[in-house]
């Protein structure tokens, strides 16, 4: 197992989300979602889509077969420490099925903290774990694009929402 992992935040509700993937369905899954980029496009991203081109997208995904994970909680106080939050409980869940990668998508400066944040959770079962993390740019791993296209659509709510259940595997509420 391995997860591909992206953020989004509506309002004060931080939303971590984890692109779960099978190693048997790795490399087809990969293959697939990098064949929905236009010419000349590097990457698949929520924002810079339009709404036609989402739907489209989400269709694709559902599709696949791709799986996404979220994370939830208030992030008012403090917004880096609403992702530990989400990053601690992602590492405990990813653990419980023996998950073997971990790829954040990256914050540049602030990949320190996701570093000590996943050492932590790891805490004594790291070596037993075999878990590897790092983080990546999304332009390099298409699969942290089904991460960010499903959080971005879940967190619009309404018919966006709709449109992502069929791949939502969990939603975790931790506020």
């Amino acid at each position: 197992m391995q997860a591909f992992v992206d953020e989004s935040r509506r309002g004060d509700t931080y939303l971590l989300a984890a692109a779960v993937v099978e190693l048997p369905n790795l490399n087809r899954l990969r293959t697939q979602v990098r064949g929905l980029l236009l010419p000349g496009q590097r990457e698949v991203h929520f924002r810079r889509e339009n709404t036609a081109r989402r739907k489209f997208v989400l269709a694709r995904l559902a599709e696949f077969g791709a799986r996404v994970d979220i994370y939830r909680t208030d992030c008012r106080a403090n917004e880096e420490r609403a992702r530990q939050k989400c990053l601690i409980h992602l590492v405990d869940d990813l653990l419980d099925v023996e998950g073997r990668r971990l790829v954040l998508d990256t914050r540049d400066e602030r990949n320190k903290h996701d570093l000590l944040t996943v050492r932590t959770a790891l805490g004594k079962r790291a070596r037993d774990s075999h878990l590897l993390y790092e983080h990546a740019d999304s332009a390099w791993e298409p699969l942290l694009w089904i991460a960010d296209m499903v959080v971005g659509c879940y967190g619009l709510g309404g018919d966006w929402a709709r449109r992502t259940a069929s791949m939502i595997g969990s939603v975790q509420r931790l506020d």
